[in-house]
């Protein structure tokens, strides 16, 4: 065994993928590749969460120095499980075990990857699982579960107290938590879990923005916006948030536009079209752009176990509205002052009317929100825990 030859199982892996914390899994294999480790990337060949579907071929490849080896999502048609186990749900009911196995083996499985970890788990100082929800975890992170590090990314959702997941959350050898009200979450549903440490992320941190020349190129010009960046889906309260803005602007005196980026479709209804925008995807460089050219950011999502492109607004010296419901983000938005939170759509729309009618006490808002993230989600500080927890394990 190479004493530093560790493994990463992401559900999905590219420049291309949307989704935090397969972000996070490639910064993380670069940075750690960069520091001397040997870094394999064990995951799908598939792009899209939603279908699954095989887009890249099933070859090991090169990226950057991380040997990423992909194996095919099997093609079967997905049965009743997934939704009579919602239906059990719906009525109040506890799912089984039995309906929680039925549920996880039924949609995303990729034998060739489980059979890959079997064959070689001993290979590996470490295998690092992430996030815990999907088959890939689950079924990469018990086959050693003494060299097996679960970075759950956990959510106060039904799923995290499935009886399925405790021998993923107790039995392995330790896990790597973002935040501390992750922690406090994990403590309140297993309290018996395995060993946790708050390993945190790290954030990019752009050398320059240029605001004003994102504004001339996608023709933002007549009217200050705010931002929303992300997939665009129910599951991020993407929906909630379009209602509330369309609600607000409809008084016809809101001074502000909504521009948004990512994957998911949005559906303007014609009586407002022109007042939101959809980018679709941007270049790294766009995005930054994007993230100092809004008035403020928006994140509407109550799941988040950390919020990266919050850290991304706050670098840009943007101030962020963010959903109450998100336990981790309201605790960011308290400890830096960067930051306002909202209960419902109400006090969404308060809080626009806010940045569309005192700018500069919005811009002052934003103002400690750099400061906190240089001071806690650097890469160098994160990678450097990530290496101390890598060399503490036997």
């Amino acid at each position: 065994m190479n004493d530093r030859r560790i493994a990463l199982v992401p559900p999905r892996y590219g420049p291309d993928v949307v989704g935090g914390a397969e972000l996070v899994l490639r910064e993380v294999a670069h940075g750690l590749t960069a520091r001397g480790w040997q870094v394999d990337v064990l995951t799908t060949c598939a792009r899209d969460h939603h279908t699954w579907a095989n887009h890249y071929p099933a070859a090991t490849t090169d990226d950057a120095g991380v040997t990423v080896k992909r194996f095919a999502v099997v093609d079967d048609t997905p049965g009743t499980a997934r939704a009579d186990l919602v239906r059990t749900m719906t009525l109040g009911e506890a799912p089984t075990l039995a309906q929680q196995e039925a549920w996880m083996n039924d949609g995303l499985r990729v034998p060739d990857l489980f059979h890959e970890i079997l064959d070689h788990a001993e290979e590996y100082r470490a295998i690092v699982v992430s996030p815990y929800l999907f088959w890939t975890s689950f079924a990469g992170g018990l086959i050693a579960p003494e060299r097996t590090i679960v970075r759950p990314c956990l959510h106060d959702e039904p799923e995290a107290r499935f009886e399925l997941f405790e021998p993923l959350v107790t039995g392995v050898a330790k896990l790597w938590l973002n935040t501390e009200p992750e922690a406090d979450l994990l403590d309140e549903i297993w309290p018996a879990h395995a060993p946790a440490e708050i390993i945190g992320e790290g954030i990019p941190v752009p050398g320059s923005y240029d605001p004003s020349g994102f504004r001339r190129r996608h023709g933002l010009t007549d009217r200050p916006f705010v931002l929303y960046a992300g997939r665009r889906e129910g599951a991020k309260n993407w929906d909630a948030l379009l209602d509330g803005f369309v609600a607000a602007i409809r008084k016809e005196d809101l001074d502000l536009d909504l521009v948004t980026f990512g994957v998911g479709e949005v559906h303007v209804p014609p009586d407002v079209e022109g007042r939101i925008v959809d980018l679709g995807l941007l270049t790294d460089r766009d995005k930054d752009d994007a993230f100092a050219a809004a008035s403020a950011y928006l994140q509407p999502s109550a799941m988040e176990s950390f919020s990266r492109t919050v850290m991304e607004a706050w670098l840009a010296g943007t101030p962020v509205i963010a959903n109450a419901a998100s336990a981790v983000v309201a605790w960011h938005c308290d400890r830096s002052g960067a930051g306002l939170t909202y209960d419902d759509t109400t006090e969404l729309e308060q809080c626009l009317r806010f940045i569309a009618e005192a700018p500069a006490e919005a811009a002052a808002l934003a103002v400690p929100g750099r400061q906190y993230v240089l001071d806690h989600y650097t890469w160098p500080a994160t990678l450097d825990r990530m290496e101390a927890s890598l060399e503490a394990m036997p």
